[in-house]
């Protein structure tokens, strides 16, 4: 049941970054889905190893891909998907409460918290750069296969007339 309110939570967080960041109406479906579904691999991977930076990373990670995966079937950019699907994981609590430690001049808390915040947007980062990494590899390699295939179904062709 937690993972249902928390999909609803995370779906009507992305929506609402899309509507503020002006994301067209059509897409704003797509928005929330990528947001949805980075928090619950995020959500269902902290559960599993207790160490919210992986979790992170993964979450992130998926968000990139699927962000990618829209942009390239909606034929929109892909930083309109992965603004407002990252959103739900940035760690603003932490951050928040490091700030808040320093000015009450609590500053181990501060350090330990402002420390959890950085290595979970550093996992962000990495997420969305290894994200893209792949795919970029992805297409090259699909590149070159279709390029070869386009290749040789035009020699077939030139073979063919000259009989």
């Amino acid at each position: 049941m937690d993972y249902l309110v928390e999909a609803v939570l995370s779906f009507l967080a992305a929506v609402a970054f899309g509507v503020l960041f002006n994301a067209p109406r059509r897409m704003l479906i797509h928005c929330g889905v990528v947001g949805t579904v980075g928090w619950l691999v995020f959500s269902i991977s902290r559960s599993q190893t207790d160490d919210q930076v992986v979790a992170t990373f993964l979450g992130a990670f998926t968000i990139a891909l699927l962000s990618h995966i829209f942009a390239r079937r909606r034929k929109m950019p892909m930083i309109l998907f992965s603004v407002t699907g990252i959103i739900v994981l940035v760690p603003g609590s932490s951050a928040y409460n490091a700030m808040r430690h320093v000015v009450e001049q609590d500053y181990l808390t501060a350090i330990e918290l402002g420390t959890r915040a950085l290595l979970i947007s550093g996992a962000i980062a990495m997420g969305l750069v290894f994200a893209e990494i792949i795919m970029q590899i992805y297409s090259k390699v699909y590149g070159r296969l279709t390029k070869k295939k386009k290749t040789d179904a035009l020699v077939n062709i030139e073979d063919t007339r000259q009989l």
